[in-house]
């Protein structure tokens, strides 16, 4: 069904997606029409396509699918339109001059003739252009979106491709669309295809591989951690991408690879014998990482005695360090870099604590920092010292083309920087923390070596070690462990490749044998609900499910769903947003952010602040049911509102991936285990899960896959160039 009509009243407006609820004059007949539209205002002419529903709150609206401006056709409506606040220097005064003088053919002297406006009183020459510039510009970006809305270009994707383009928009993607992936910074090569599809692109077009080659980059980058890929590999996904005539294909890449390589796009040089293809972005980070982490820890060798400093330590808080803590102090103060790695009950915190003590006599500044925001609050509560994100401490802004207040021409005001799970730490993270650390000044990496990798591309604390660069200790003796615990024993029995026990005899480790997928979903929801925050006499929000994988019974996604039915019930006092058929979110969901989103803006005690990132939890604390804007509440007290096209940053938490769960710590978590890909799993993910809880674990599944898991030793190899790069071994092709 179409309608045409005059825009009476703009209810709503999201500029950013373009959804907009609307009072349509069609007709005489008021229309409340819903639906993304392209830039519009009161006064305007829109013809709009869709159908009429119900709202269960708002009565009959008419849901807009596809939307189109069209010019105002009566001199009332081009009045309106033109003091509507659109077109900038023009107010309702003006318009009525600017229309009492030209009637009719008003848009089209603006358009076309706009110098002529100022034989209207109170209209300069200068004042003249501007307004037909304006007009011009609005005209151009309605143009350009209802364009890309045949392509079935969503809204905010087309806001986001104009405003790069410009009024260049259709020319270059009726030429090349695929420059998308290279040009505008949240389209992929998927999103590019489409549109190229709909515009009867030749599938097999040097545009659309050159897509592919930067797309199958930038996707093992994101999901598999690599930095780099052999041109074999590359070639392989390339074919497995595009399902193209593999002839002649290897010739045709290497081609369009030297020019990525002359457009600065990408690095190619030989390892092991064999081509390497490795993204410039990466290439780039991975060797200042390197030369900076030298660098630093040049400028710091010292001999400094603290022997006495460590007794004083050792007295104050009535304990005795083991010899191979004292030498992790001893490392830490007299490097430039060091590395201090060690499992669950190994002293880490008690060296960070005696770090801090030695520091503090030397009257040096030292910030505790970590990459979550869990993992900074129990670093804080473990060490009575503050402790920050690395994003907190490095201070989101985008003031002159820095993405942190401090930077590499604003570095950090601290002689030491001590940087807890370090695991987690990407590359790209690392990169922005050092290149902030000012010459001179300290900087401690402590972590766990065996833990899983971190989300992000790279390879940071794996890479440093291999190196052997710089000064590390690993511990290994158990000091932190209680003779009724069996959470920290079991931890470093599955580490070393033992079967956890199982007598159910400890207060803290507990498995629950069943082969039966529903059975095992059903303990979870009495576990999650009742069982465990009654015997730990702990809030259900510190029982946390990690699963190994996202699908299936006992997959985090159905695993959300129950949990968000038995944890927060439907309830006529929540409010509801529905996201898909299959997901649903409501007050009091907990949830977590899935993306860093460095402009994201947060209040807290009226104060703003941006930056919201991948990990951070939080629970849902209100939803508007008429725009979908949902407001989040994060575990720092900090408060963002999510506009419903930006709900793909967040998922429900009841139930999370153990790989999201790194830097975190729980009262108790659950761990289901079914069957599922050798390859995901192994021994380190279980360990990573068991090392998360801090009073309870409960495994729930088969005691056939916990002994394959621990058997399992497999390591996903990440392909990273840090290592070389501290080594300085690389020779560069064409450079």
């Amino acid at each position: 069904m179409t309608l045409n009509g005059l825009v009476e009243e703009i209810i709503y407006r999201n500029e950013e997606n373009g959804y907009t609820v609307l009072l349509l004059n069609v007709n005489g007949e008021m229309v409340s029409a819903v639906g993304k539209f392209p830039p519009v205002s009161e006064g305007e002419n829109v013809e709009v396509s869709g159908n009429y529903v119900t709202h269960i709150k708002y009565g009959e609206q008419f849901s807009v699918s596809q939307a189109r401006i069209t010019a105002p056709n009566t001199e009332e409506g081009i009045v309106r339109y033109l003091a509507s606040g659109l077109i900038k220097g023009v107010g309702p005064v003006t318009a009525n001059n600017i229309v009492s003088h030209f009637k009719e053919i008003t848009l089209d002297i603006i358009e076309f003739n706009p110098s002529r406006l100022a034989e209207v009183k109170g209209i300069s020459e200068k004042k003249a252009l501007e307004i037909g510039e304006s007009f011009s510009e609005i005209k151009k970006m309605q143009n350009a979106i209802i364009f890309l809305q045949n392509y079935n270009v969503t809204i905010n994707m087309s806001i986001k491709i104009y405003n790069f383009y410009k009024d260049k928009t259709e020319i270059v993607l009726k030429s090349n669309p695929y420059k998308l992936v290279e040009d505008v910074e949240g389209i992929g090569f998927f999103t590019a295809d489409k549109i190229a599809q709909n515009m009867g692109i030749d599938p097999e077009s040097d545009f659309r591989l050159r897509a592919s080659i930067l797309h199958v980059l930038k996707e093992n980058s994101d999901k598999s951690g690599n930095t780099y890929l052999f041109q074999n590999t590359l070639l392989d996904e390339i074919v497995n991408l595009l399902r193209i005539n593999h002839e002649h294909l290897s010739e045709r890449v290497e081609n369009i690879l030297n020019k990525l390589v002359i457009d600065s796009y990408v690095k190619v040089f030989e390892k092991a014998e064999e081509k390497v293809v490795m993204l410039t972005k990466f290439y780039n980070i991975e060797k200042h990482v390197a030369t900076t982490l030298k660098l630093l820890d040049y400028d710091v060798s010292t001999n400094l005695t603290i022997v006495k400093d460590i007794e004083n330590f050792e007295t104050i808080n009535n304990l005795t360090m083991h010899s191979r803590q004292k030498d992790a102090v001893n490392v830490a103060v007299n490097n430039g870099v060091s590395i201090i790695t060690g499992g669950p009950g190994t002293g880490k915190t008690t060296i960070i604590k005696c770090i801090l003590e030695v520091f503090k006599n030397l009257n040096k500044r030292v910030q505790l920092m970590a990459p979550t925001g869990r993992a900074a609050k129990r670093l804080s509560e473990s060490t009575n010292q503050e402790a920050l994100t690395i994003h907190r401490a490095l201070e989101v802004s985008f003031s002159d083309m820095n993405m942190f207040f401090y930077n590499h021409l604003n570095k950090l005001p601290y002689d030491v920087i001590i940087v807890d799970e370090v695991s987690m730490v990407d590359v790209q993270l690392m990169y922005y923390l050092i290149r902030a650390i000012r010459r001179g000044a300290h900087l401690v990496l402590v972590g766990d070596k065996d833990q899983l990798a971190s989300v992000g591309a790279g390879n940071v604390l794996a890479d440093i070690l291999k190196s052997n660069i710089f000064e590390s200790v690993c511990l290994t003796e158990i000091y932190r462990q209680d003779k009724n615990s069996l959470i920290i024993a079991n931890a470093h029995s599955v580490n070393g490749g033992k079967m956890p026990v199982f007598d159910n005899k400890s207060n803290d480790f507990f498995f629950y044998e069943t082969n039966d997928n529903e059975t095992i979903l059903k303990n979870i929801i009495g576990l999650s609900t009742f069982r465990i925050p009654n015997f730990l006499k702990c809030d259900s929000k510190q029982v946390q499910v990690l699963a190994p994988m996202k699908a299936g019974v006992c997959g985090i996604d159905n695993i959300n769903k129950q949990l968000q039915h038995s944890l927060n019930p439907p309830s006529l006092k929540k409010a509801e947003v529905v996201i898909s058929d299959k997901l649903l979110f409501r007050e009091g969901d907990r949830i977590m952010q899935i993306s860093n989103n460095y402009e994201r803006v947060l209040v807290k005690n009226g104060m703003e602040t941006s930056g919201v990132f991948n990990g951070d939890i939080g629970v849902i604390d209100s939803i508007n049911m008429q725009t979908g804007e949902v407001g989040v509440l994060f575990e720092d007290g900090r408060i963002s509102n999510y506009l419903k096209g930006d709900l793909g940053e967040i998922v429900l938490s009841y139930a999370i991936t153990i790989h999201k769960s790194q830097g975190s710590e729980f009262d108790a978590v659950i761990i289901p285990l079914v069957g599922g890909p050798p390859m995901l799993l192994t021994r380190n993910l279980l360990y990573t899960a068991i090392t998360r809880a801090k009073k309870m674990v409960v495994l729930v599944g088969s005691s056939a896959v916990i002994r394959r898991m621990v058997k399992n030793n497999f390591t996903q190899v990440r392909y990273t160039m840090l290592e070389e790069f501290l080594k300085e071994n690389l020779q560069l092709i064409g450079d």
